[in-house]
């Protein structure tokens, strides 16, 4: 960590109306102001994790991140939504333990958050431009001055930005007219069309054939169709029958109608 951080051993925070964490107390009030000062919790430390894994196709650097943030682990709750945390120097993407993150602000312009923000942008810009055929490629001017006119609006109304708010802004980014569901879907279907190989006339034909690729459905169907098959003709043999037991009465009946004829007399 970097050494102008060193001092900072605990902090208190508190749990806003916003559902957020905020700072209240720190261990060293003169180089950190807890005015606005916000603080990860756990679940938002997971969640930007899963964000920031698609973007390690892209350069994205895990250190950038581990620079950028101060780990905390619970020490203690004091009730009323207030925690005591204690400072560890466990990896944010590694440790077991539920960590808040604290962001390193000292040095806003230029410090390791300021590296943090600029690295997640560029990787994000890069992967959006891998996925979608825009009609001319996006910038990272760009996406910063669309990020930071929406982010004016909280100072105007008086509101501090949270950490993890500036953050997914940019990881969730996408330019108008496109959809966060959209990626990633088109290339990938593509990429499973195009793994599919190609089958002659021949080659289908012997895999139709093929009794091995064949369903349990479908051979019970072909059993029922025999049964069935078989009993059908069992009927039509059964009529036959009848048919001809009927033809044999008919026949005997017109020979007892037919007049006999008289036999000669010698």
């Amino acid at each position: 960590m970097a050494k102008a951080t060193q001092t900072l051993d605990w902090c208190i925070v508190r749990l806003g109306e916003d559902h957020n964490w905020w700072v209240d107390e720190v261990s060293d009030p003169v180089r950190w102001d807890v005015d606005g000062l916000s603080i990860i919790d756990p679940r938002q430390v997971s969640h930007l994790v899963e964000l920031v894994d698609p973007l390690r196709d892209y350069g994205f650097d895990q250190e950038i991140v581990e620079r950028a943030f101060i780990a905390f682990r619970i020490e203690k709750d004091l009730g009323d939504g207030r925690v005591r945390l204690k400072r560890t120097k466990e990896s944010l993407f590694d440790s077991d333990e539920r960590l808040f993150a604290l962001p390193d602000l000292l040095d806003e312009e230029n410090g390791p958050y300021a590296d943090l923000l600029d690295h997640v942008t560029r990787c994000r810009v890069k992967m959006l431009n891998d996925l979608f055929d825009f009609e001319s490629k996006l910038t990272v001017d760009e996406v910063e001055d669309e990020i930071r006119e929406e982010q004016n609006t909280h100072f105007i109304e008086g509101k501090a930005l949270h950490t993890f708010a500036e953050l997914t802004a940019i990881l969730d980014y996408m330019p108008a007219g496109y959809e966060s569901d959209d990626e990633h879907p088109a290339k990938e279907a593509d990429a499973d069309e195009d793994d599919l190989p190609e089958l002659d006339a021949e080659e289908e034909e012997k895999l139709k054939n093929d009794e091995s690729l064949r369903w349990d459905e479908d051979e019970e169907g072909e059993e029922e169709e025999k049964k069935e098959g078989k009993a059908g003709d069992d009927e039509d043999e059964d009529e036959d029958e009848e048919d001809e037991d009927e033809d044999d009465e008919e026949s005997d009946e017109d020979e007892d109608e037919k007049p006999k004829r008289p036999s000669r007399k010698r």
